[in-house]
C-alpha cells in the first residue's frame, strides 16, 4: 500500500507546475496518506540521480542534479527591473520579517516609495502578513515561498552573513568602510536633521539572470 502511496505522489510532483506543499499534494493522493513518508522514501530513492526532489521552505520539487545542471542549461537573458531602493527593502524583508512600511523606513533611513513594495509583490517574493497590534495596526510584510524558491534557499537560515556578502564580492569593501565613517559620524552631527531618498524608483537597475535550469 506504501509503494502505491509513494507512486501517487511522485506522480503528482512530476505533474506540478510549482513546488508543492504537503497539503497541496494530499488534496490529488487523499488526506488519509503519509505524505512525509513518501516523500522521505523518494528523496532516498532519488539521492545521486540525475534528479533530485528538494525541499525549499514547506514546498517540494524535482530539479536536475545540482552536479549536471550545465548540461541542460539554456542561455537566455531576461531582464527584470528593479530598483535599488526595491533590492534594499527586500533585503529588509527578508532578514527582520515581519516588518511593518514605518519599519522598514526607519533601518533605510529613507522614505518608502509607494510603487516599491507593490512591484516586489508583484514578482510574489513579498506578501501582507497581517497587521501590528499596536496603535494604528500597521499592515506588516513577509517574503513567500517564490522567495526562497527563487533564490534557492531551504529557509531564511540559509540567508547570507555579512561576512559571506562580503566573501562574495556582493559587498564594497570601500563602500562599505565609508558607510561605517558615515555611521560613526553621525553621533557628531546636531539632532534635526532629515534624510531623504533622490529619485527612488526612477532609474530602476537592472538585474540580469543569465541562466535558467532546465
Amino acid at each position: 500500500m506504501m509503494d502505491e502511496i509513494v507512486r501517487a505522489v511522485e506522480a503528482t510532483l512530476f505533474a506540478a507546475e510549482a513546488p508543492m506543499t504537503i497539503a497541496d499534494i494530499r488534496l490529488y493522493v487523499g488526506e488519509e496518506a503519509d505524505v512525509r513518508a513518501a516523500l522521505n522514501s523518494l528523496q532516498d530513492h532519488y539521492a545521486g540521480r540525475g534528479i533530485s526532489l528538494v525541499k525549499t521552505g514547506d514546498r517540494w520539487h524535482f530539479q536536475t542534479a545540482h552536479d549536471l545542471s550545465h548540461l541542460l542549461r539554456r542561455e537566455r537573458a531576461q531582464l527584470r527591473k528593479l530598483s535599488r531602493a526595491g533590492m534594499e527593502t527586500l533585503a529588509i524583508i527578508a532578514y527582520h520579517e515581519p516588518v511593518s512600511r514605518a519599519e522598514i523606513e526607519a533601518i533605510r533611513g529613507v522614505q518608502v516609495a509607494k510603487g516599491t513594495l507593490d512591484v516586489l509583490m508583484e514578482t510574489g517574493w513579498v506578501r501582507p502578513a497581517g497587521r501590528r497590534e499596536v496603535p494604528g495596526r500597521p499592515l506588516i510584510y513577509a517574503t513567500t515561498g517564490e522567495f526562497l524558491t527563487h533564490f534557492g534557499l531551504q529557509s531564511r537560515k540559509e540567508l547570507p552573513g555579512i561576512d559571506d556578502l562580503k566573501a562574495a564580492g556582493l559587498l564594497d569593501p570601500v563602500d562599505f568602510a565609508l558607510e561605517q565613517l558615515e555611521f560613526e559620524g553621525d553621533d557628531e552631527l546636531p539632532q534635526g536633521g532629515e534624510t531623504s531618498e533622490e529619485n527612488e524608483g526612477d532609474s530602476p537597475d537592472s538585474l540580469e539572470s543569465e541562466s535558467e535550469r532546465a
